[in-house]
Order: structure tokens, then C-alpha cells, then sequence
């Protein structure tokens, strides 16, 4: 009886007062200027929707239906939102519902970002959602406070994020891994390749900006109260000393850290599915800025360094002459790996029969890059300089942020030894600041795409829409009977004989070392071509994934040109050295990663299965007789100390430091170590090896950062340091072919 009195009242509440305060509070309006532009929006929107409705029905998820209904239906959601205006009559309840749509409003930007993160709003933990929250009312509040405008403050942060949201969508797509603060560095590195990606809205990206079109209207709509002058300095103080506050606690305190709000650094990947893009997105850059290790002391380097080297036998006496000087060739090839690694793969045919059938004068194993599916330089500063990433804020590119002045390299350590040094990438030199970076390392000649082939080709090529078959119409007139491209890159067979041609053409006077970044299989496995034979597929997969498909051919491809390589050197009569390892696994489908990985998601690997993903292959292969060897486990800061050795050169301290560091710790990279016992850590954990780790970041951010306080001894020999070294052909032309 007492329900039924309640339950009475209410409903003649909104029988007889309801439609009294809706009449007496608010006030529906529309001109006829509105109602077309609402019609136009409608329509607009809806052929948009309808054009892209694939993108919809080729989902396998359940819910693809209702989210394509609830698609299809707004654009008459917008169409009605343009037309109508709604405004409130009573002052003060106006003020206060702008100032309550203050705080409702960031859900409406979450469910945008989220939904360009694939993530519904109900999947993040409450942590991520809070987050994500109380970071829109922080930007919000900020632009309130300078502007006094809500109207302002929604359009500028709605605007921003989503175009955060919308690159973030495509990289996940694009690359596998999430839109990290350091990417703004490498812009004009990914404009270079851009055009090889796939930019179809998909239904991400297309339900968000329905949505973002949804907030805009909204927004612009909204029309700051006049407020008095007490009520404009006490809201926009509260809300400028209220988001100034929680950024102080943030950017400057470890109070959040400690609560756990702060970015996985273990799996960015799920970092993002769980805590949302925008708090991830953010919160990332609290680490940007790379601070002095606790407790550095740069007179205490030396120590670190015996305490690990065992230098009793080794005769420090011996001179230049007592040491062997084979030619060195180190090529890092873009985007190798044998994915087999990852689980049970299988394929019609080998992808890479030549380099599993290398064993002789060969030592080869499983090389730990610090990226996945792109990041090509980070691989490159660590095989180079014998440092790691993993010691760097989480994301950052050291070739982009930290190589400012010359440091000691693997380039330094030969050319202290009368070695030649020659650098060879057949893309655009600028590509991750080169450049710079080579000047700074000490090569002497730099050969990039601009001294290969006439760039105005692939501007030509750009613009007419980026076909690969186009590129390869123009480099066959140009240059016919090169047999230049594999798809829309240099192939690695036409790289290795430009590599080949310079040793031919070398200064006979000095042992030779090349460095070669190779460039046909980086991604953008979408396009088929007529230089490109697709022969191999994978057959242990439920269905068939076109880029892996595409990639594993590209793999087989590039084993037949190493081969070549190889054919080559076993008929030099100098001694030469060869080493190549692959500088991260490619950005192919992640359905296809997951099944041949046994998982449902990428977002809940165990440590195991996280580093399987960071494998890529080595192999060091000579034409005379050395150990043969298989490295089960070796991360690529070890690499180039590991060729010195079997080369015979003669070491840095830190060469035998990082050799020595190895036997513990074979492997050292962004997302944990693995000891010489296979044990497994990631970094949040206490070790047996926390104080050896502290000691190598040390040593390394003395080579680094301290300039002033640089400890020659450990990194250099024969006093040599080197100094910017302007390199011959890195002042390239557009016509350097």
C-alpha cells in the first residue's frame, strides 16, 4: 500500500508538475537557418556512415550489430541537435547546470577517446575510468580558468584529444603498440612512410567522430552565464588552483606513483586497454625527462666496472698488432624475425631455409630488441653503443632526444683501431635524425637513399597516390635493368650490392666496417605488387591474415638475398666478418599474434610470452674458421661487444664489462631481464640483480649524459675520442644517383 501511495505521487508528479517546471525552466527554440544546417548535418553524416558500413558487418565481435544501429542513428541524433537549441530561463539554474555539464561532459569525451582505443567505458577498471576522469575535468578546469569560457574549453580539449585519440587508433592498427609522447619526435620519420598505411576510417574512428561532431555541436551551443564579477574570480580560481594543484602532485610527487596511478611500464599495450588512452597517453609524459640515477657518483664508474671485468688475463700490454682486423659488416635488417618464436607456426614452405642451414664459423641465437613493430633506431643505439632503453623514460627514442654530441660506439672503438667506417640505409637519410646521429657516432661516409636514386621519383610517386606498381614503372625507366625495388623499398638483394660495390671500391690501406640498416620489409603489408612474388602463407592458422602472409614472403625474400651476401664473401680472400639481426618483429595482424600465441589477448601475456614478442634472430657468419656457437638468450645492447669478441679486436673496458654482464644477465631489455637460470622480472620487482642493474645505469649515463665528467678510460682505447665527423656523402642531393 505504501508503494503504491509512492509510486502514485511520482507519477503525478511528472503528470502535472513535470510539464510546469519544463515550461516554466526551459525553452525549446529553432530558426529556419537551423533546421537545414541540422538537415544538411543529418544527411552528410549518414551517406558517411552508409559508405563505410564494411567497415561495420566485417567485425567478428557479437555486439557489431547494435553498434552499427546506434551508428546509424546519429546522424538524426546530430541532425536534431543542430536544429534545436534548448535554453534555460531561471539564471541560477543556469549557472549551476553549466557548472554541473562541466563534470558530466567528460564522460561523454571518454566514451570518444575509449571508443578510438576499442575499449567500451565498461571495460576499464574503475582506477582507469578515474583517471581518464579527473584528467579531462584537469584540462577542462585549466582552459576555464584561462579563458573563462565553457564553450572554449570544450571545443579546445574535445578537439585535441580527439585528434590524439584518432593517431592513436591508426598506430594501434599500424604498428601494434600504442601512441607514446616520444612519437611527436619521429613525425617527419613516419611522414616517410605514411603513405604505405591504409587510412579507411574504420569503425573506430568513425563512430568517434560522430561522436566528437555530437560534443562540438554541443559545445558551440553553449553560451558562457553572465556571471557576476565575485562568482568569474572564485570559479575561475577554484578551478585554475584545483587542476594546478592535482598537476604539482602529479608532475612533482610520487603521491599518484604510490596510489598506482601511473603508465605499465611492463605492457604499455595493456596499460592502454585497461586505464584508457588519454590518462595512459599523459601520464607517460611524467617520464620524459631523463634525471641523474640516485646515488651517481662518476668517480665510483671504475669500481663498477672491476667488479664485474676479470681483467688477470688479460694482457693489457699487447699492442694494436697483437689483435686481429678482419673486415666487419653488421647489417640490421628491418623488420626480420622468425615468428615461429612466438607459438606454433607453421607455413606451405621454409621462409628462411638459408639461415637455419648456416652453422659453420656461425654463432646465431634469439636477439632481445627493446620494440615491436617500430622503433627501427632504439635497436640500432643499443647494438651501436652497447646501452639500453630500458634505463631510458619509458618511450623515448634516444637517437631523437639523447645524441647530441659524439659518444662512444662500437664506431669509435674500430676507428681507435685504423678501420674505415661506412654507414648504408637506403631510405631517406633525415629518417630518426641520421643525419645528426651518424656525424655524432664518427662514420666517415653515409650513403642514403638520396645517393642511390632520384627522390623526385618518390615525390612523384606520392603524389599520384602512392602505387607501389607506379614507383616501380618510374625506377624501371629511370634506371632499367637495376631491379631496384621490392615493392615500394630498396630490396635487400639491390642493398647488399651496393654494399658489396663499396667494398670493392674501399680504401685497401685500412680494414673495412660497414653498418647497414636495410629497408625492404618495413610495414605496410596491405598492397600487393608486380615485383613482389607472394609464395609464402602460414598454414597452422585458422584463416587466412593477408600482412602476415605478405610478410612472411618478404622474409623468405630476404633470406635469398642474404644468401647472396654470403655466396659472395665465402669467395674474398680477407678475412671478413658478417653479422645480421633482425631490429624488431613486424606490425601484422594482432588476431594473427594472438593465435599463433595460444592467447585471446595481447593485453594479458604472461612475462614469457610478453618478451617471445621482442625476439628477433642474429647471426654472425665468417669466411674463415671461428667457434661455432648457439645463444639460446642475448639482448641487443650485448651484440656488437659479442661480434669484437669473435673478431679478435681489441676491447673497451666496457666492451668486457657488458661481456661479463651477459654470463648474469643475458638478457636486458624494455620489458624486463631474464638471468642466466631463465628467471623471468619485470622491472617493478626486487631482484637478487637490483644493485648490479643501478651500477650499469650508471656507467651507461656517464657515456650518455656527463659530458663534464666523461670516464674515458672505460669506453675509449688508445685515447682516442672522437669528434663530430662530417660525413662524405651525408650531405645528400636529390639527384645523388
Amino acid at each position: 500500500m505504501f508503494f503504491k501511495k509512492v509510486l502514485n505521487s511520482v507519477l503525478g508528479f511528472f503528470r502535472t508538475k513535470a510539464p510546469e517546471f519544463i515550461k516554466t525552466n526551459f525553452e525549446v527554440t529553432s530558426t529556419k537557418r537551423s533546421k537545414i544546417v541540422g538537415s544538411v548535418v543529418c544527411f552528410v553524416t549518414l551517406i558517411a556512415v552508409i559508405l563505410d558500413v564494411g567497415a561495420y558487418t566485417s567485425q567478428e565481435f557479437a555486439a557489431k550489430w547494435l553498434l552499427l544501429a546506434f551508428t546509424l542513428l546519429c546522424p538524426f541524433i546530430l541532425g536534431i541537435t543542430c536544429a534545436y537549441s534548448v535554453r534555460i530561463k531561471n539564471e541560477l539554474f543556469n549557472e549551476i547546470w553549466h557548472f554541473a555539464f562541466m563534470l558530466l561532459m567528460p564522460f561523454v569525451t571518454i566514451t570518444m577517446t575509449e571508443c578510438l582505443n576499442n575499449v567500451f567505458i565498461y571495460d576499464m577498471t574503475y582506477l582507469g575510468f578515474f583517471g581518464n576522469y579527473l584528467l579531462v575535468v584537469i584540462l577542462f578546469f585549466l582552459f576555464f580558468a584561462l579563458t573563462g569560457s565553457f564553450r572554449v574549453s570544450y571545443i579546445t580539449v574535445n578537439t585535441v584529444l580527439f585528434g590524439l585519440g584518432v593517431a592513436h587508433s591508426y598506430i594501434m592498427d599500424f604498428r601494434g603498440t600504442p601512441f607514446l609522447p616520444m612519437d611527436f619526435l619521429s613525425i617527419k620519420t613516419a611522414a616517410g612512410v605514411a603513405n604505405t598505411y591504409n587510412y579507411t576510417p574504420t569503425y573506430k574512428v568513425m563512430t568517434a567522430a560522430l561522436i566528437f561532431i555530437f560534443i562540438i555541436i554541443i559545445s558551440i551551443k553553449t553560451k558562457t552565464p553572465k556571471f557576476n564579477m565575485l562568482t568569474k574570480i572564485i570559479s575561475r580560481a577554484f578551478t585554475g588552483t584545483f587542476a594546478s594543484v592535482l598537476l604539482i602532485l602529479f608532475y612533482f610527487t610520487s603521491l599518484f606513483a604510490d596510489m598506482g596511478v601511473k603508465p605499465d611500464f611492463w605492457n604499455q599495450t595493456r596499460g592502454y586497454h585497461n586505464y584508457g588512452f588519454a590518462f595512459n597517453f599523459f601520464a607517460n609524459t611524467k617520464y620524459l625527462y631523463m634525471s641523474e640515477p640516485n646515488n651517481y657518483n662518476p668517480d665510483e664508474l671504475k669500481n663498477y666496472v672491476n667488479s664485474v671485468v676479470d681483467n688477470s688475463s688479460d694482457n693489457t700490454d699487447n699492442t694494436d698488432d697483437d689483435y686481429d682486423k678482419p673486415n666487419i659488416i653488421c647489417i640490421m635488417n628491418e623488420s626480420l624475425a622468425d615468428l615461429s618464436v612466438l607459438g606454433n607456426l607453421t607455413t606451405n614452405e621454409d621462409y628462411m631455409p638459408f639461415m637455419r642451414s648456416l652453422t659453420e664459423n656461425t654463432v646465431k641465437g634469439n636477439l632481445y630488441v627493446p620494440v615491436i613493430g617500430a622503433g627501427t633506431s632504439n635497436t640500432e643505439f643499443e647494438f651501436l653503443t652497447g646501452h639500453t632503453t630500458a634505463f631510458l623514460p619509458s618511450g623515448s627514442n634516444a637517437y631523437m632526444l639523447y645524441i647530441k654530441n659524439p659518444i662512444a660506439s662500437l664506431v669509435s672503438t674500430l676507428e681507435a683501431q685504423n678501420y674505415s667506417s661506412y654507414a648504408l640505409h637506403p631510405y631517406y637519410a633525415a629518417g630518426w635524425n641520421r643525419t645528426a646521429v651518424y656525424n655524432y657516432l664518427g662514420f666517415n661516409r653515409f650513403t642514403s637513399l638520396e645517393n642511390i636514386m632520384d627522390v623526385s621519383l618518390m615525390r612523384e610517386y606520392q603524389e599520384k597516390g602512392s602505387d607501389p606498381n607506379y614507383l616501380q614503372a618510374l625506377v624501371e625507366q629511370y634506371y632499367p635493368g637495376r631491379n631496384m625495388l621490392l615493392r615500394q623499398y630498396i630490396s635487400d638483394s639491390y642493398d647488399y650490392k651496393l654494399l658489396i660495390e663499396d667494398y670493392e671500391n674501399r680504401d685497401k690501406s685500412q680494414p673495412y666496417f660497414a653498418f647497414n640498416v636495410t629497408m625492404q620489409n618495413h610495414g605496410g603489408y596491405t598492397t600487393s605488387c608486380v615485383n613482389f612474388e607472394e609464395s609464402i602463407y602460414a598454414t597452422s592458422v585458422s584463416k587466412n591474415y593477408n600482412k602476415a602472409n605478405k610478410y612472411l614472403s618478404l622474409v623468405k625474400a630476404s633470406d635469398n638475398a642474404f644468401k647472396e651476401l654470403i655466396e659472395y664473401f665465402e669467395q674474398v680472400k680477407e678475412p671478413t666478418i658478417i653479422c645480421m639481426f633482425g631490429d624488431h618483429q613486424p606490425s601484422v595482424e594482432t588476431d594473427f599474434i594472438a593465435e599463433v600465441m595460444g592467447v585471446d589477448s595481447l593485453s594479458s601475456l604472461t612475462p614469457e610470452q610478453e618478451q617471445s614478442r621482442h625476439i628477433t634472430p642474429f647471426i654472425i657468419w665468417a669466411n674463415y674458421d671461428i667457434e661455432e656457437r648457439q645463444i639460446d638468450k642475448l639482448s641487443s645492447n650485448y651484440l656488437s661487444a659479442l661480434v669484437l669478441e669473435t673478431a679478435g679486436i681489441k676491447l673497451t673496458e666496457y666492451n668486457k664489462y657488458l661481456l661479463k654482464l651477459s654470463e648474469t644477465l643475458p638478457v636486458i631489455d624494455t620489458v624486463g631481464y631474464i638471468d642466466n637460470e631463465d628467471n623471468y622480472y619485470k622491472w617493478s620487482d626486487v631482484s637478487p640483480y637490483s644493485a648490479l642493474l643501478d651500477e650499469y645505469e650508471k656507467v651507461q649515463y656517464n657515456n650518455i649524459f656527463d659530458r663534464k665528467n666523461l670516464n674515458s678510460e672505460i669506453f675509449y682505447i688508445n685515447g682516442y675520442v672522437p669528434e663530430e665527423t662530417a660525413s662524405e656523402d651525408s650531405t645528400v642531393t636529390e639527384e645523388g644517383a
